[in-house]
């Protein structure tokens, strides 16, 4: 998630050096999550000290996609009709001004059963910031948290599959700039007019401090919120509806928070699932240790309830 109106404690790039790609782990059964699941499982990969903060252009960064690619094809999701990869170039921010990156983002698609011609583009940045002075920082919540929510979904997906068709995008260089949301908008696999809806994952993990999934997005597009309204708090974790009026300012207007902000701005429907800031957000703290698995759990269930809910109400 980048920081708006508020420095950021950190964007820098990894020295560190290549090590072996991560092979994924076995897939988990269809029933929901569970605390010892893959989900967490994923997540405590995807945050590990191997992956180096998970860099745009660094090993770490390649590291996580390699893990990201082999899960996807474990749970059975097609590649898209551009293929798996979508690889870009472009400018992005450094501590120093502007570089530029090489930046790979990751698709896949499910055929939806209802309206398989319209599509809900679920997606989480798998980047974080690298390592700085020796000390890595491991984006746990921002955002391993967001992709393993995103393929949690994915196996539920496969088991049970969409109405809407859904296409999955793990998006590169969302800390500097929304860069691949940016380029996956102006070179979509599918045309814009037929997409749905946006669907945002970034930083699902740490709902502790308020017990919140906040969901940003419903004061542009105000017909999701009665359909989101409806659905129930899991555990300790509920929905709640901001952070998105022109009386929310700064750091506390996620408009253009994180890569869903592309999408607004190309005139996408576009809905943000994340938790609030904690004192580990973009510090080299932000680590698995941190995260309660049980209510990580939680937010995953709500996240994907908000999905299911979503996908049977539109288009009708």
């Amino acid at each position: 998630m980048i920081v708006r109106a508020l420095p950021l404690a950190v964007l820098l790039l990894t020295t560190a050096c290549v090590m072996p790609a991560v092979d994924a782990p076995p897939v988990s059964a269809t029933a929901p999550a569970a605390a010892d699941s893959q989900l967490i499982t994923d997540l405590r990969t995807l945050s590990a000290d191997d992956m180096e903060g998970r860099d745009t252009g660094a090993p770490g960064g390649e590291r996580a996609r390699a893990y990201i690619v082999a899960r996807l094809e474990a749970v059975g999701v097609a590649p898209s009709s551009m293929g798996r990869l979508q690889p870009f170039q472009t400018q992005g921010r450094t501590r120093e001004g502007a570089r530029t990156f090489n930046g790979t983002n990751i698709l896949g698609v499910i055929p939806g059963t209802r309206v398989g011609d319209r599509y809900i583009v679920i997606s989480a940045h798998y980047d974080h910031v690298g390592v700085n002075d020796g000390q890595i920082y491991n984006g746990a919540d921002d955002n391993a948290s967001g992709v393993a929510t995103m393929l949690e979904l994915a196996r539920r997906l496969k088991a049970d599959a969409p109405e809407h068709s859904v296409i999955l995008v793990a998006f590169d260089g969302e800390e500097r700039g929304l860069i691949g949301a940016k380029h996956f908008v102006e070179a979509p696999p599918v045309p814009l007019a037929s997409i749905a809806l946006n669907m945002n994952f970034d930083m699902t993990a740490r709902a502790e401090t308020d017990g919140k999934l906040w969901v940003t997005g419903t004061y542009q597009h105000p017909t999701f919120r009665p359909l989101l309204e409806t659905v129930q708090p899991q555990g300790p974790v509920s929905l709640a509806f901001g952070k998105d009026t022109p009386q929310d300012t700064g750091a506390n207007n996620w408009v253009e928070a994180s890569d869903h902000g592309a999408f607004y701005r190309a005139g996408v429907p576009f809905l943000y699932l994340g938790v609030d800031y904690h004192p580990d957000y973009h510090k080299p703290t932000d680590d698995f240790e941190k995260v309660t698995p049980e209510v990580f759990t939680a937010s995953t269930e709500l996240a994907i309830a908000a999905f299911r809910t979503l996908d049977r109400s539109l288009d009708r």
